[in-house]
């Protein structure tokens, strides 16, 4: 299964900015790789792996921007 992250996070103001970079390099750690542009993915090796990962990035979820996560 791949999870896809798409986002669109507002980068007007300082503390936007840090926001946009906090979420970026914490999906990253939790393994999603650059794909385009504000679009990140991960392979993950079960639907339950996959789901716990989805979980995790709905808990860094910015309160600003729009998110869309994709598990195909």
């Amino acid at each position: 299964m791949w999870v896809l992250v798409f986002f669109d996070l507002p980068t007007t103001t300082k503390r936007d900015r840090k926001r946009y970079t906090r979420f970026r390099k914490d999906i990253m750690q939790d393994g999603f790789e650059l794909f385009q542009w504000s679009i990140y993915l991960r392979h993950c090796m079960s639907r339950e792996n996959a789901d716990a990962h989805v979980a995790r990035v709905k808990k860094l979820l910015p309160s600003k921007g729009h998110v869309v996560i994709m598990s195909i």
